[in-house]
């Protein structure tokens, strides 16, 4: 093949290799840049590619020339994305539960085609986050998708719904009967990805793990629950729910040492209402869906926290605790 073949590609190319090979500690010389292009059987010349290299920094690529000694050089300065966000968005797809490990690692490959070769190896030790826990459901990387085509359709969706057993294999929930609700919102939380729809049968706002979603289908029919989604705030309602188990919501209060104050702030945002009984200790009240993941929460803060109130809900406490104690009595 002769080497003129691909001289239309040449300008392609030559930022190809800018991108791969070079970055703010990397350079490459015009004899590298000139060896680089043969190998794509594409000839070049130093005056040609001077004014290539500066059609590429009118296109706007930032092509940085240095000169040290008599050595002159060219790298890539300011790219698309710094390579600390990189490393972001590295860690936050390896770490997030909803997306498979095979997924996972197709999704660095390509974060890393966005860094030079040599700030892909620093990705690539990002990668080894021991002990991680992946989804084993590969298809939610399409339900996502399906679940936001269907609400921008303003359609119901249906779709099965499943549990794992004990022989690890997917068991279909209410017999494989299908559900159908109206889908308003998409919410990564508790590491996981859930859908937020509202569910005309029974009237109410409810969440589905999308990585337990088969067979999403929209069936074309108008989606119920926008009076309900007017005033919704996704926000508050995840910070209502303990690991996004459900129950009834009720308004608490929870009496805290003030060593605790970061974490009611954590947990509630700063408007919630902390009030001072004295000088060590303070009350919040707030609105959260009581479960046993919410009571559990509780007393995993230990003594400095105590639930004061309503009556109903620290009976409820009390025959938690009663129960813990029955099942862990020797």
């Amino acid at each position: 093949m002769p080497k003129s073949s691909n001289q239309k590609l040449k300008l392609i190319y030559l930022m190809k290799i800018f991108l791969e090979r070079t970055d703010e500690t990397h350079s490459i010389t015009m004899p590298e840049i000139i060896d680089a292009l043969a190998a794509y059987d594409i000839s070049a010349e130093r005056k040609s590619l001077y004014n290539d290299i500066e059609n590429l920094r009118v296109y706007g690529l930032d092509v940085i020339g240095t000169q040290e000694d008599r050595t002159y050089s060219y790298h890539i300065g300011n790219r698309q994305f710094e390579l600390a966000e990189l490393k972001l968005l590295v860690d936050s797809v390896q770490s997030a539960k909803f997306i498979t490990a095979k997924k996972s690692n197709e999704l660095i490959k390509k974060i890393e085609g966005l860094a030079s070769k040599y700030e892909a190896s620093q990705l690539h030790r990002q990668v080894f986050v021991a002990g991680r826990v992946k989804t084993m459901n590969e298809s939610i990387y399409y339900n996502v998708d399906r679940i936001h085509t269907a609400i921008a359709e303003n359609s119901k969706i249906t779709f099965q719904y499943f549990q794992w057993n004990v022989d690890k294999k997917m068991e279909l929930r209410h017999d494989g009967a299908l559900y159908e609700v109206s889908p308003w919102s998409l919410s990564w939380d508790d590491e996981n990805y859930y859908l937020i729809a509202y569910d005309s049968n029974d009237g109410i706002i409810k969440h589905f793990r999308v990585d337990k979603m088969l067979y999403i289908k929209s069936n074309g029919k108008g989606r119920e629950g926008r009076q309900a989604f007017k005033s919704f705030d996704m926000a508050a309602y995840a910070r209502k729910m303990f690991g996004m188990y459900g129950g009834k919501e009720e308004w608490v209060h929870i009496e805290c040492d003030n060593s605790f104050a970061g974490v009611m702030i954590d947990r509630f945002g700063k408007d919630v209402s902390m009030i001072r009984l004295d000088d060590k200790r303070f009350v919040v009240n707030v609105e959260v869906a009581v479960s046993r993941q919410f009571l559990a929460w509780i007393i995993g803060l230990g003594e400095g926290v105590t639930l004061a109130g309503p009556q109903n809900v620290v009976e409820m406490m009390n025959a938690e605790i009663d129960r813990l104690v029955k099942q862990y009595k020797k």
